[in-house]
């Protein structure tokens, strides 16, 4: 089972969540000491915890198949969200259908979908870019892609780390006027929402320290954009 786990807000754990992972017999997780947090929070006991991260996920992935063989129920989680969406995970799910094993999704929360309602952009059509690469030709390449978006909205990821610079570089690839929404520690108690040009964003972020995850939905091109909010 891959299941969805908050991004933020503990009350966004669904009972489905709860009761699949409180009946699982191992649940994969990226830090056990996120989900051991997890589930304290939701009364859970039982489950055995296994580290499954971006390191390990090979020899992770095997042992879990052969779990799997033997008849366990394995669950699947990650830190925030909904696993294999820029988290670990594809490779344990395409291993387990090759296995010829169920795979079934218990749906939740998502910061991908949460921050496209809460943007105020068009989002009728949508795409994911994830984690844009740090330097170089491919993000180069992968700016421009956004750029040349023009009827679609696009999702990205950012550290608070290199918020700024996502900030900086989407407004030279799309132009200063470039609608987004800025969005920061959704879903928490010091949820966030920036909207207007990319370039008046990137000013106002300038003046304020980043802290915690940002996902940014950059518009299509608008000919008229208007005032941060």
């Amino acid at each position: 089972m891959v299941v969805a786990t908050p991004i933020g807000n503990l009350g966004d754990l669904s009972p489905r969540a709860v009761s699949a992972l409180a009946g699982a017999d191992y649940v994969y997780c990226e830090d056990t000491r996120r989900t051991l947090k997890l589930f304290s929070h939701a009364g859970i006991s039982g489950p055995r915890l296994v580290s499954h991260h971006r390191f390990n996920e090979a020899s992770s992935t095997a042992a879990a198949i052969e779990r799997l063989r033997q008849g366990a129920t394995i669950a699947l989680v990650t830190d925030a969200g909904t696993p294999l969406v820029s988290d670990p995970g594809g490779r344990l799910v395409r291993a387990a259908l090759a296995a010829g094993a169920p795979v079934e999704a218990v749906p939740g929360p998502s910061a991908t979908l949460t921050a496209l309602v809460v943007s105020g952009l068009a989002t009728e059509r949508w795409c994911f870019e994830g984690f844009l690469p740090r330097q170089g030709r491919q993000r180069a390449e992968r700016l421009a892609a956004v750029a040349r978006e023009q009827e679609r909205a696009v999702v990205i990821f950012e550290s608070p780390f290199r918020a700024q610079r996502l900030l900086d570089d989407l407004a030279q690839a799309c132009g200063p006027e470039r609608p987004v929404a800025y969005c920061r520690e959704l879903t928490k108690l010091h949820e966030e929402v920036w909207r207007g040009p990319v370039g008046e964003v990137a000013d106002r972020a300038r003046a304020v320290k980043p802290r915690g995850e940002y996902v940014v939905v950059v518009g299509c091109p608008s000919p008229a954009v208007a005032a941060v909010i």
